[in-house]
C-alpha cells in the first residue's frame, strides 16, 4: 500500500482496506508496511542510477575487486572489471520501480513462524492458507517505509571486445625510433602504465593483452610503441646472433643476446623486445626460442609497409629470403596485416593493416570491399572480429551487412550495395 507523505496510516485503516479487498486474514502476518511517496523535502538522489549486472560483475563487487566506469567526453561509457569490458546502455522500464530501504519480506513481518501442514517451517506465505486449523494473528502493527526514489529507466550491460584502438592512436604519437630521435618526441604525450590503463576502455587483463598484441613495451617508466623500421632493425640484429653463435632455434640465450647488443641498443629495449618475441624453450632449460609467427609477421610488414602491390610468387620468395634459416613463412602470418588476392587480373599481395582501418563497422566494410570485391571468411575475419561480442560472431555480422554466395564450395562475401 502506497500513500502520500501528508497522511499517516493507522492499524484500523489497514484492517479496513483488508476487509474491502476481501483478503483472508490467514494469508497475512502481524505487521503491515505502509509505503510513502517521497516528499519535496526528501534528499536529492537524482544522481542515483539503477544498474543491472551479470553474475561476473556481481561477484567482482562482492569480493571487493575493481569495477570502474571509463569514457571520455566523446566516448560511450563502458564498465570494466579486472578481466572484462561491458558496454552500458540506457533502457526504459515499463513499470516504475520503487527504491524502499529496509523493506521486509513476508517472513520478517511475522512474530511467529508460519507452519506448513506437515509441521515444518513454511517458507511460502500462500501455503499457510492450507492450514485451516491454524489461527493467524490479525495485523496489530504498522511500519512506515519511505520511497527514496522512483526509477523509470535503468542501465544494462553487454560484454564487448576490448577497445584497443586508443592504445594505437595514443602510442603512435610517441613511437620510439632510437635515442638520436628522442628530441623530436613531445614528452607531455608520454603515458605511464596506469595513466594509459585509465584512459583506454578495457579491463586490466585485456589492456595487458593489448600491449602484447601491438608490441608496446615499457621504456624509462613510459609505455612506448616502436617505430616499425626501428623494431625491424633491432630484431635483425638479434636474429643475426643465431648464426653467429651457432645456436639451435630453441636454445636462444637471453643474457648473451643483451650483452651482444650492449652499446648498440638500450638494455630496456632489447630486454622488452626479447620478452615479446620469445617463449621458453621446451628442450633446453633457461633458453628460449623465437615465435615464428611474430618474426615472420614483422618481416612481412617491413616488405608491405610501402603500400605497394606485389606479385604473389615474388612476394613469397622475397619474404622467405629475408628470414633467418629455420623460419618458414605461412600465409596465415599475414593475418591482419596483408591480404592475398588471387582473383584479380594479376594475382597479388598488398598490405592492409587492421590497426589503420576505420572504427565504424559500416565504413570499414565499405573500405574493405573497395580494396577487394570478394572475401572468404578466413580473409575478412581479422578485420571484423573486433566488432564481435559473446553472442554475436563474425558470421552473424557478415550475414547482416553483406551478401554471400558459394563458389567452388567456398562461401564468398561481397558488398551488399
Amino acid at each position: 500500500m502506497i500513500f502520500s507523505q501528508d497522511y499517516e496510516r493507522t492499524v484500523n485503516d489497514v484492517r479496513s482496506i483488508i476487509q474491502y479487498a476481501k483478503l483472508d486474514h490467514k494469508n497475512l502476518t502481524n505487521t503491515a508496511q505502509a509505503i510513502y511517496y517521497p516528499d519535496n523535502f526528501a534528499p536529492d538522489l537524482s544522481n542515483l542510477k539503477l544498474l543491472e549486472v551479470d553474475d561476473h560483475i556481481l561477484q567482482e563487487i562482492k569480493e571487493g575487486k575493481s569495477v570502474s566506469f571509463k569514457g571520455a567526453l566523446n566516448e560511450k561509457v563502458v564498465i570494466c572489471t579486472d578481466s572484462r569490458t561491458y558496454d552500458v546502455k540506457e533502457a526504459e522500464i515499463s513499470n516504475s520501480l520503487l527504491l524502499v530501504p529496509h523493506l521486509k519480506q513476508a517472513q520478517a513481518t511475522s512474530r511467529s513462524p508460519i507452519k506448513s501442514p506437515k509441521g515444518g517451517i513454511n517458507t511460502s506465505l500462500d501455503s499457510s492458507t492450507e492450514e485451516a486449523d491454524e489461527e493467524v494473528d490479525s495485523i496489530d502493527e504498522i511500519e512506515r517505509k519511505n520511497v527514496v526514489k522512483i526509477f523509470h529507466d535503468y542501465f544494462e550491460c553487454r560484454q564487448v571486445k576490448p577497445k584497443y584502438r586508443k592504445i594505437i592512436d595514443l602510442l603512435r604519437l610517441t613511437r620510439y625510433s632510437g635515442a638520436e630521435n628522442e628530441h623530436l618526441v613531445d614528452r607531455s604525450l608520454l603515458f605511464r602504465f596506469k595513466q594509459l590503463l585509465d584512459t583506454v576502455q578495457c579491463s586490466r587483463e585485456e589492456f595487458q593483452e593489448g600491449l602484447k598484441k601491438y608490441r608496446a613495451i615499457e621504456f624509462e617508466d613510459r609505455i612506448r610503441m616502436l617505430h616499425s623500421e626501428y623494431e625491424y632493425r633491432v630484431m635483425t640484429l638479434m636474429l643475426a646472433l643465431i648464426a653467429e653463435n651457432s645456436w639451435e632455434l630453441d636454445e636462444i640465450d637471453k643474457a648473451a643476446t643483451i650483452d651482444a647488443l650492449d652499446g648498440i641498443v638500450p638494455y630496456e629495449i632489447v630486454d622488452r623486445i626479447f620478452d615479446v618475441y620469445t617463449v621458453p624453450s621446451e628442450r633446453v632449460e633457461s633458453c628460449f626460442r623465437y615465435r615464428e609467427d611474430l618474426v615472420c609477421s614483422l618481416f612481412a610488414e617491413n616488405i608491405l609497409q610501402q603500400g605497394l602491390k606485389f606479385h604473389i610468387e615474388d612476394f613469397l620468395t622475397n619474404w622467405q629470403q629475408t628470414l633467418p634459416e629455420g623460419f618458414v613463412i605461412d600465409e596465415k602470418y599475414l593475418r591482419g596485416i596483408g591480404i592475398i588476392d588471387r582473383e584479380g587480373a594479376v594475382p597479388c599481395v598488398r598490405g592492409l593493416s587492421e590497426a589503420d582501418l576505420p572504427t565504424n563497422l559500416l565504413v570499414r566494410l565499405s573500405m574493405l570491399f573497395k580494396t577487394k570485391e570478394r572475401w572468404n571468411l578466413e580473409q575478412i575475419e581479422p578485420y571484423i572480429e573486433c566488432f564481435t561480442t559473446p553472442t554475436l560472431g563474425v558470421t552473424a555480422i557478415l550475414a547482416k551487412h553483406t551478401r554471400s554466395l558459394v563458389a567452388n564450395g567456398v562461401r564468398i562475401y561481397v558488398s551488399k550495395h
